[in-house]
């Protein structure tokens, strides 16, 4: 999940600031904490998220396990 997060981030040319502050979180730091995993996203962080790379919420932070 955390990889694709950061490649789809990446894809779109947001940068981790941009999502922090949307966030509300001090530094940059702190959103790279979430998306590396370290630190959870709460759900209204991952709507957020969602809204930010105008995708479902499941393609970003849910795999289909019965699919790969």
């Amino acid at each position: 999940m955390f990889e694709k997060l950061r490649k789809v981030r990446q894809e779109k040319n947001i940068k981790a600031k941009d999502i922090a502050d949307k966030l509300g979180l001090k530094t940059e730091g702190a959103y790279y904490k979430k998306e590396t995993g370290s630190v959870p996203f709460t759900l209204e962080e991952g709507k957020i998220v969602a809204d930010i790379f105008k995708m479902p919420i499941e393609e970003i932070f849910f795999t289909n396990e019965l699919s790969q």
